[in-house]
């Protein structure tokens, strides 16, 4: 039988070309997710930066919106600690045209029950304003759900 080592052949080359074909795939797909992962990172971040400290940022992350009244005006670009003060200071970036007062608070609330977060800022009355590489100093933390249910059990206790 001189053509069973060719059919044999033949499969260890499908065999081949078929794991060819599913690594090329995983490849395209590993491309797709980098080329999209870079497509949403805001790598010039377009805007004015101003800063927040919070001694907590109870979940905010970058990405995260910024808002005034409900209306989104920018995001959370960076957190990092503040090595001096061991707060935690917000990079937000928002809309040029924004123009806020220096007394201006800045305040986390959540967005649902799942555990979305934002930053609220609130409008002061001031006749200054903040500008590019401010930073608001007047800013209240997240409300965290467990520190409300062990200050309720507490006080339901004593």
């Amino acid at each position: 039988m001189p053509g069973l080592p060719n059919l044999i052949l033949l499969k260890k080359m499908n065999k081949g070309m078929l794991e060819t074909v599913a690594g090329l795939i995983v490849i395209i797909i590993a491309i797709s997710f980098v080329y999209f992962s870079l497509s949403k990172v805001n790598f010039d971040s377009k805007g004015k930066v101003i800063f927040a400290e919070f001694g907590d940022v109870g979940g905010i992350k970058i990405g995260d919106d910024v808002k005034i009244s409900g209306i989104t005006i920018g995001e959370v670009t960076d957190n990092k600690l503040d090595q001096e003060s061991y707060l935690a200071k917000t990079r937000l970036s928002i809309m040029e045209d924004i123009i806020l007062p220096e007394d201006t608070i800045a305040r986390i609330s959540s967005s649902s029950l799942l555990g979305g977060h934002y930053v609220e800022l609130i409008p002061g009355v001031s006749d200054n304003t903040l500008n590019t590489g401010d930073t608001i100093y007047n800013t209240r933390d997240a409300v965290s759900l467990t520190d409300l249910l062990g200050q309720a059990v507490f006080t339901a206790t004593q």
